[in-house]
């Protein structure tokens, strides 16, 4: 949401979103910067708000990096999003900066994989500071930088997004995928967010609220895949009791990996119903 936007902040609020971000970087107008800032942190000081709040600041090299970060650190989100990443260095520096400015240590840090050198670097940058909760594809500056243009499939991209994949995995970070820009092509949304969730991306970053029903849809546990989960989970246990390692569900060997991401679907399923019924 744009943080010179006074009306999206405030509609922000109540979205039914996991994540809000607050942007002061590619949203606002270089006459706008100080006048977002002030704006979104007033935003966060009052107020509810249903999802997690995260700034994104300015990036490093800006004139304006250093005084968001200070403020982001008095504002206390639940996380500030560094555009840009392109090294360990300056994810380590951010998080020195919001120490000492008195961040609390739950504040996290995300950081934006969208740059041909930051792709490169992801492994290194995904194990630069405790803080780091997330890396975000940025899918949109990596396709300029690449010379690439946007296709239906993200062959463009795909070699990239299995490399930040595999560093937040490794790393054992959040992943999410890069937006999707037609606001008027809903099966090209769907199809995209498929696409993440098969992956094995933890959700979408959206630029629109109208984006929000599609990606909570798709990337969420289906009913098919609840129902199977809990089978699984059932034959391993009465297996387990009888002295089996391994069981049989619809006609597929079942093993202790196969349980693990069984018991995980459950897990993210309760985890949903719990946001949605607080």
């Amino acid at each position: 949401m744009p943080g010179a936007n006074a009306r999206a902040l405030e509609k922000a609020r109540g979205l039914a979103a996991d994540a809000v971000l607050l942007d002061l970087e590619d949203a606002v107008a270089p006459q706008a910067k100080d006048s977002a800032r002030t704006q979104v942190v007033a935003a966060l000081a009052s107020g509810d708000w249903s999802a997690e709040r995260v700034i994104r600041v300015n990036g490093a090299g800006t004139p304006w990096h250093a005084g968001d970060l200070a403020a982001a650190a008095a504002a206390r989100p639940d996380a500030v999003c560094l555009p840009k990443a392109e090294s360990p260095e300056v994810i380590r520096a951010a998080a020195e900066a919001l120490d000492r400015a008195g961040a609390p240590p739950g504040m996290a840090l995300w950081a934006m994989i969208e740059t041909p050198r930051g792709v490169l670097a992801a492994g290194e940058i995904a194990r630069a500071t405790p803080r780091l909760a997330c890396l975000v594809a940025g899918t949109s500056d990596l396709v300029k930088d690449l010379r690439a243009r946007h296709t239906p499939g993200r062959a463009e991209v795909l070699t990239s997004l299995s490399l930040v994949l595999l560093a937040a995995r490794a790393a054992g970070l959040d992943a999410l995928d890069g937006v999707f820009l037609d606001l008027t092509d809903a099966a090209g949304l769907e199809a995209s967010c498929r696409q993440g969730r098969d992956l094995g991306f933890d959700g979408k970053t959206l630029i629109h609220p109208s984006q929000l029903e599609a990606a909570n849809r798709i990337f969420a546990p289906s009913t098919d895949e609840l129902e199977s989960a809990r089978r699984i989970v059932a034959a391993h246990a009465q297996a387990a009791a009888a002295g089996r390692g391994v069981a049989v569900v619809d006609g597929r060997l079942v093993e202790a990996l196969h349980v693990a991401e069984a018991e995980r679907i459950l897990a993210l399923a309760e985890r949903i119903a719990r946001r949605a019924n607080p």
